[in-house]
């Protein structure tokens, strides 16, 4: 089973962008999906590093995509889309919006925000020229093992999400800028200072969910360490690994060793847990009644 490093979700200086995919480039993964995903306003900070990026990546071996935005609706935005084919490299397709714009008979792949749910989508973006999809992380597994099954009738690779807060939501509106008194056009980047989203809790002070800029995240952070074997049984070709800012080349060797054998589940989920006391797993899109569930064992803080 391969690992895939998905789009950061989040807004970082374009040095700390930079060093992050620099040192990926060592990191035990075979697949790297890069650029903007949820606000085409935080790409001009570092749109210049992207091609550096991409080279050191496909100079370490690593399969290399861009991915679209998770919502196209301006004009800059739209060519914006248009330009992504340019790199040469892979385009992900998070908004149908952006297949309009590949070449003819190009190949591409298909990431989490698009609804993937039964075998005739699958089917239809196969025709198209999708070559891997990344299933939606809010499918439970017997989903999963038949659109796995699809997906290799079809010749697509069938990809999960292994790691990492869930993307929920994506809005017009930006709750970064509406918490700070900020209209959207004046947001003023005010998610630069939540490297990892912004915390939401309940009125009785229980976690809820997380705020970034325009996209709604889970509070959770998504494991599927549990799920490995059944994943691998249904067919599943890769986990997605979503970056976070501590340790996230560190947890890249733990899903490593895992897949290899090397540690178990119960032990990597433990590393994870005491890397940040504040990371909370779930997996219950997976087996549970709820996507918050957890079928493991959580730390006492």
């Amino acid at each position: 089973m391969e690992l895939t490093v998905g789009p950061n979700q989040f807004f970082w200086s374009a040095e700390r962008w930079a060093s992050f995919y620099d040192a990926l480039a060592s990191a035990p993964v075979d697949r790297v999906v890069l650029g903007e995903l949820v606000c085409s306003k935080r790409l001009p900070f570092y749109q210049a590093r992207i091609p550096d990026a991409v080279a050191t990546l496909l100079e370490a071996g690593k399969q290399v995509s861009l991915t679209s935005l998770a919502l196209v609706t301006l004009k800059r935005e739209r060519k914006q889309a248009a330009e992504l084919s340019d790199m040469g490299v892979e385009v992900e397709i998070n908004d149908l919006t952006a297949l309009t714009y590949l070449p003819e008979n190009a190949p591409f792949s298909v990431g989490p925000l698009v609804n993937v749910y039964n075998e005739g989508t699958l089917s239809w973006l196969a025709s198209r020229g999708a070559k891997r999809v990344c299933l939606p992380p809010e499918l439970p597994l017997g989903s999963v093992s038949v659109l796995a099954k699809a997906g290799a009738d079809l010749g697509v690779a069938i990809e999960v999400w292994g790691h990492g807060r869930v993307p929920l939501a994506i809005s017009g509106r930006c709750y970064h800028a509406r918490m700070h008194g900020r209209a959207k056009d004046n947001c003023q980047f005010a998610c630069e200072d939540d490297a990892d989203g912004l915390d939401v809790r309940t009125l009785e002070d229980q976690p809820f969910l997380t705020m970034n800029g325009v996209q709604t995240l889970s509070d959770t952070y998504a494991c599927a360490v549990h799920q490995i074997d059944s994943l691998k049984e249904a067919g599943v070709t890769a986990l997605r690994l979503s970056p976070q800012s501590n340790g996230f080349v560190e947890i890249c060797q733990m899903y490593r060793d895992l897949l290899e054998g090397e540690k178990t589940a119960d032990v990597i989920a433990r590393d994870i847990q005491e890397m940040d006391e504040n990371i909370r797993l779930s997996d219950g899109f997976l087996t549970g009644d709820r996507g918050v569930d957890w079928s493991g064992h959580s730390l006492v803080r």
